[in-house]
This record gives structure tokens, C-alpha cells and sequence, in this order.
């Protein structure tokens, strides 16, 4: 890998005599262009942590009338962490995928939810409900459902993948333009089956299709939490490929990496983090592409080790502020989604409206 800093210096023809004066050249090269961009980056990322502390501190004392850290206060405050605890987990998929995604397939507008990933969350859920009424959309255990849905967006994913990206014409393109194909085509399915539902059944299964952070079971964190860990972590460990992926494929071919067998691992990596996230709290279409696009702006560099930790902040203190000004300010808890979705839709075509493009 370069170095951080190379500096040379130059001088000009006669410059030991008396035609001229010694000239510096410095020359910088690495994830900053200057030092001025390095603290930046720095102040940047220790006020979002300051900021994810006050939140998270906030959300735990907030309206908590016991003495503070007493048994009755540790009680409320443990009570709250939950939603803590799956905030951050939400947002750390959410924004490790899109930023993996976006850089796996060269494109900052398209997100995996886009890709059909939540549509087939959708699916699912209606069919349980369409095929097996209330009482086995209720009846059928929890972790079951949960696992069986996880398991097949995983599996969704990794069969496009590997069906689109194999064979002498496969590529990301025609990738990119069937997964959307395939998610309008699941969605319109599961609006089909929802209009021969009763009005209980669709009250039952609405519930269930928006995105909210009061319906995950946190009974399944034990599960959760290793996994989001591993594939994260893996793409943690690997951000030094994603910086090569992203100069295209021929560079990184190259330089010797297996492009396609990269991505492909990249791309199943995402498949894992979006089926937990969704599955544990339900669709989160723009907030991956809200933290995504707002990490590229603030951090401006190709580095993924400095471009992940910021865009997860960021979705933290999002949902996570959110959440607060909601639930505690204005009570309207449930609309928590709803907004942050908003503002990401609102993003996402000024963005497009920018680019002029997909």
C-alpha cells in the first residue's frame, strides 16, 4: 500500500548559487488529501460518537422519575436498552450493505433494498398470511418464521448472484436491471394476494410490513448479533479489497484480484446483513441510502475502513435521534420509520434530480 506522505524536494537550476531559491514539491497520497482533510475527518468522527453517546444517554434517562441509578431506575433504563440494542444493529447492516453494495456494483444510487431484498420480506410475510390465515401466521413459532425468512432472502440473493454473474455474458448491469425487475414483480404478487385477504388478516400482516423498531423480538439477539458480527466484521477485514473493486474490474484484475469471485462474496455478505436487518425490524427502503450517500459526502475519500465507521454513526445518531424526538418529545413512536423513510426518499431524488441518472 502507498504511504500516507511522500515529500521531495526540488530545486531550481543554480538554486546553490545566486538564480534562485530552493522549492519544495509535497505530494500526498493515501485516504487524505491534506492534513487539513485528516482532522476533519478526525473532528467529524468524534462528534458523531459524541453524539451517539448523548443520544443513547438520553434515551436511557429520559422521563425516568427514580433516583438515577437506583434498582427501579437500572430497571427502566434496562428496559430501553432493547431498543438500543437494535437501533445499532439495524444500522450497521443497513449501512455496511449499502456502502458494500454500492461499491460492488459501481453505482451510488441503486441500494439492495431497491434490489427486490425487501420485496421478497414482503412476499413472504403475505403468503404466510394468504395461505395459513392468522392463526398460522401467529401459530407458526416465531424463530422459525424468522429464520425461514432470513434464510430465504440469503438464498434469493445468492442464486441471482450467481446465475447473473456467472457465464460468459453475465454482468452487473443486467444484475442490477433484473433484481429491480424481479422486486416490482414480487411486490405487485403480494399486493395481488393482500387484496383477497379479510380486513383482520391485512390488519394482522400491515402491521408486520413497516418498517418499526417496537415490533423486533429481541428474544432472537443471541442470534442475531454473532451473525450481523461475522459478515460485518468479514467485510471489515476485506475493505481493503472493496477499495480495489472500486477502481473497476479491469484494474483490480490486474493488480491480481479474482474480481468476480470478490464480488460475489461481497455481494452474499450484503445478502446476510439485509436479511437481518429486515428481518428483525421490517423494511427499511432509504435509510441505508441516506447514510450511505451523507458518509461519501462528509469522509470524501476511497477509503471503506474510514467510509464504514462514519456511515454507521451516522445512521445511529439518524434512527436512533429519531427514535428519541418521537417517542419522548413528541410521542408519535410509530412514526419513527415513516420520517426517516422521508427524508431518505426526499435524498434520494435530489439526488437522482442531480445526476440526471441511475
Amino acid at each position: 500500500m502507498p504511504a500516507d506522505t511522500l515529500t521531495g524536494a526540488a530545486r531550481m537550476p543554480g538554486s546553490g548559487g545566486s538564480h534562485g531559491a530552493p522549492a519544495s514539491v509535497a505530494r500526498r497520497v493515501g485516504p487524505f488529501a491534506s492534513h487539513a482533510h485528516r482532522r476533519r475527518y478526525t473532528l467529524v468522527l468524534v462528534g458523531l460518537i459524541a453524539a451517539s453517546v448523548v443520544i443513547a444517554v438520553l434515551l436511557m434517562s429520559w422521563d425516568n422519575q427514580f433516583e438515577p441509578f437506583s434498582e427501579r431506575w437500572w430497571r427502566i433504563s434496562g428496559m430501553r436498552s432493547s431498543a438500543l440494542v437494535v437501533i445499532a444493529l439495524v444500522t450497521f447492516c443497513q449501512a455496511f450493505a449499502t456502502v458494500t453494495f454500492q461499491t460492488a456494483t459501481n453505482n451510488r444510487i441503486i441500494t439492495p433494498s431497491i434490489m427486490g431484498f425487501e420485496s421478497l420480506y414482503i412476499l413472504i410475510q403475505t403468503s404466510i398470511v394468504f395461505f395459513f390465515g392468522v392463526a398460522g401466521f401467529t401459530g407458526l413459532s416465531p424463530f422459525v418464521r424468522f429464520v425461514l425468512q432470513a434464510t430465504l432472502m440469503v438464498l434469493f440473493a445468492v442464486l441471482l448472484y450467481s446465475w447473473l454473474l456467472s457465464g460468459r455474458l453475465g454482468n452487473l448491469h443486467v444484475m442490477l436491471l433484473v433484481g429491480i425487475i424481479i422486486g416490482t414483480g414480487m411486490g405487485s404478487l403480494s399486493s395481488f394476494l393482500q387484496q383477497m385477504l379479510d380486513p383482520s388478516e391485512f390488519d394482522v400482516l400491515t402491521a408486520r410490513l413497516f418498517g418499526n423498531i417496537g415490533n423486533a423480538n429481541t428474544d432472537f439477539l443471541w442470534f442475531v448479533i454473532p451473525v450481523c458480527a461475522l459478515a460485518g466484521g468479514t467485510i471489515w477485514l476485506f475493505a481493503r479489497r472493496l477499495d480495489v473493486i472500486a477502481l473497476g474490474a479491469d484494474i483490480s484484475t490486474n493488480v491480481g484480484l479474482n474480481h468476480k469471485r470478490q464480488i460475489m462474496l461481497m455481494l452474499t455478505l450484503v445478502s446476510v446483513l439485509m436479511a437481518m436487518s429486515t428481518s428483525l425490524i421490517g423494511p427499511m427502503t432509504f435509510l441505508g441510502f441516506l447514510v450511505a450517500t451523507l458518509a461519501y459526502a462528509i469522509t470524501d475519500t476511497y477509503d471503506h475502513r474510514r467510509i464504514l465507521p462514519v456511515a454507521w454513526l451516522l445512521g445511529f445518531v439518524v434512527l436512533a435521534g429519531a427514535y428519541f424526538l418521537l417517542r419522548h418529545v413528541l410521542k408519535m413512536v410509530d412514526a419513527v420509520a415513516i420520517i426517516v423513510e422521508l427524508i431518505g426518499g426526499l435524498v434520494f431524488l435530489a439526488v437522482i434530480l442531480r445526476k440526471g441518472r441511475l
